[in-house]
């Protein structure tokens, strides 16, 4: 007879280790499970009144080491102590790209489109299309591209190639300032400028056709006005969307940081235009949407970019809006 068999009732109640670890059945060895190293598809619904809106990822931007120039005004140990005080890491500064797409009921609206396949700024960037399709909303649906400015990492997945447009049937919308100047080779002065020009140009240029110049106050569709937001660039607009008397403004990049930018707002961003007109700017767009306890979409924001603006003395705090898991 095996061990397995032989524990008496006797044996368990007076506890005898021995008879019973000698009975006891040895367990296979367990092998730990293959790291994965990959998200879910990353997109994000919530309600602007009777919109359907989706925040929709096209992964996050690496700007190096951070380094107090990036935020002009800043000292070094000011920056420093920004960073550490709100446990962001000293060798690492990071920017998501928060895409929205907006379903009006009448038109599925795409405001700005990520970077796309290009590394300039990290490997992770690119996934927008990818999750688009992880939302069930297929490029070909869109009817129309609204562009807050042509910065790379919010245009450049408007076409797939040479020739081939990623939302074929879609419209796009901007100002004609914005798209003045980054079609313009004379403004390729530097090295920077001349990847940034000389990339966008191929992004815009085979869509003169399908672009419709927009101006401040205009109600670009239904429930979208624009707002001229300039000094990050010449032609930046932000946007008010509306419906059922709920608003949400997508403010692009009239913010960077969700702690720089608030407890900093003054201070101007390094791929600025214009850093004091953009930190005017900035102000006039902040005092107005914590007055009025706005809504607000920050494109660069930690994702999804969701929130509220709130006074802090002289300067702001971003309050993320909770998650809601259940529409």
């Amino acid at each position: 007879m095996t061990a397995t068999a032989s524990v008496s009732r006797r044996d368990i109640l007076q506890g005898s280790a021995a008879t019973l670890l000698a009975a006891a059945t040895p367990l296979p060895a367990l092998a730990a499970a293959p790291m994965r190293n990959t998200q879910a598809p990353v997109f994000y619904r919530f309600k602007i009144g009777a919109f359907e809106a989706t925040a929709i990822s096209d992964g996050p931007l690496d700007l190096g080491e951070p380094k107090a120039e990036m935020f002009s005004g800043l000292g070094p140990d000011e920056f420093k102590k920004a960073l550490d005080d709100n446990f962001l890491p000293a060798d690492k500064l990071s920017l998501q790209q928060n895409v929205l797409v907006v379903n009006t009921g009448r038109e599925i609206v795409l405001f700005d489109t990520g970077l796309g396949p290009a590394t300039m700024m990290g490997s992770k960037t690119g996934r927008l299309l990818a999750n688009l399709e992880a939302a069930n909303i297929t490029p070909g649906a869109i009817d129309a591209v609204v562009l807050t400015h042509a910065h790379p990492d919010h245009c450049w997945t408007l076409m797939t190639g040479e020739s081939g447009r990623n939302f074929p049937n879609a419209k796009i919308y901007m100002m004609q300032p914005e798209f003045d100047f980054w079609t313009n080779e004379a403004n390729a002065t530097n090295d920077m400028m001349k990847a940034f020009v000389g990339g966008t140009r191929k992004q815009l240029l085979p869509n003169r056709e399908h672009i419709t110049f927009i101006k401040d106050g205009q109600e670009v569709l239904s429930g979208i006005q624009a707002i001229a937001t300039p000094g990050h660039t010449i032609g930046h607009t932000s946007y008010m969307i509306t419906s059922e008397g709920k608003s949400l403004c997508n403010a692009g990049d009239i913010v960077h940081h969700h702690i720089l930018s608030m407890q900093k707002p003054r201070a101007a961003f390094a791929f600025d235009a214009d850093g004091n007109q953009g930190a005017q700017t900035r102000m006039r767009m902040l005092d107005m949407m914590s007055a009025d306890k706005t809504r607000m979409l920050a494109f660069h924001f930690p994702w999804p970019g969701i929130g509220y603006v709130a006074r802090q003395g002289d300067a702001y705090r971003y309050v993320p809006e909770p998650f809601e898991t259940a529409l």
